[in-house]
């Protein structure tokens, strides 16, 4: 929570969500989604809401005070013996593929080097993560790379790059992945991901039209279609894939394409911070 109520003394000082959000290195959306879950906290409104401007009320002024005074107090328990930024709780949001490889290792890693700090792992798809990254609501995320420039206040650092395969039943393996793709049915990467949206421009570009059957974001569920003869699908190579004998990865050649996964954090100037910390662990852990 005193995250959000510096956010929201900000709010107080410099007028407006924007204005508080520019000066505190938010977006006016994540200075938003902060005092929702405040409010939601305490269990009542803390701004008049009219249109696109928030006045504080009668409540919300009552609470600056004590606001003010828990900050303090929270400040001074940080200063003694600076035991604050050596525990904690960090919380680290990743898409499903990371959780089931390089993130394991990476957690024994940081847990070995900041024993006193406990980590609580946000599962979600990409989209949503970004977004809890930009609220405050998530440290750090491990996610795909959107297809939009990153907000000013956000850090992107590439972790690995995943190409794109065909996944077809064995017995398929001998036809060209082209001619697959227009005669078979169809698993599709759900088009509301990341991952999904690099599927559905590739088909685009290549100017196939696919029959689709099945339309799903869980990659070793697709692959258990695939294996089942529900259908063939585009989906990146991942370590975090089990893919039986039953069914073949098929190169795309020159038209293949890839995704990148990496971290995703708020800018800082300081490189002993948490957040900055965990992510060398992941960097440690991945191949070179």
């Amino acid at each position: 929570m005193m995250r959000e109520l510096k956010t929201f003394l900000a709010v107080v000082r410099f007028g407006t969500f924007a204005s508080a959000g520019a000066h505190i290195g938010l977006t006016q959306s994540a200075v938003s989604a902060q005092i929702q879950r405040l409010e939601e906290d305490l269990g009542f409104p803390l701004f008049d809401r009219t249109g696109r401007s928030a006045t504080l009320n009668a409540a919300g002024k009552q609470t600056v005070e004590s606001a003010e005074e828990l900050l303090s107090v929270y400040a001074r328990l940080a200063a003694r013996g600076g035991t604050a930024q050596q525990s904690g709780l960090l919380r680290v949001g990743a898409i499903a593929s990371a959780q089931a490889s390089f993130l394991v290792n990476a957690i024994e890693l940081f847990r070995q080097t900041s024993p006193g700090w406990r980590i609580r792992v946000v599962p979600g798809v990409s989209l949503n993560l970004l977004a809890q990254v930009d609220s405050g609501e998530v440290d750090v995320a491990v996610i795909i790379k959107p297809p939009f420039a990153l907000p000013a206040e956000l850090h992107w650092r590439t972790l690995l790059t995943e190409t794109f395969v065909l996944l077809v039943p064995r017995e398929l393996a001998d036809r060209p992945w082209r001619a697959l793709l227009k005669s078979e049915p169809f698993i599709r990467y759900d088009r509301s991901s990341f991952g999904g949206r690099l599927v559905d421009r590739f088909l685009r570009r290549i100017r196939v039209t696919v029959q689709d059957v099945v339309e799903l974001d869980e990659l070793q569920g697709i692959v258990g279609l695939v294996a089942h003869g529900v259908g063939i699908a585009l989906i990146p190579q991942s370590s975090a894939l089990h893919v039986p004998d039953t069914v073949s990865a098929l190169s795309l050649g020159d038209e293949t394409f890839t995704r990148e996964i990496g971290l995703v954090q708020r800018h800082t100037r300081n490189e002993q911070t948490v957040t900055v910390q965990f992510a060398g662990s992941v960097c440690a852990v991945l191949p070179r």
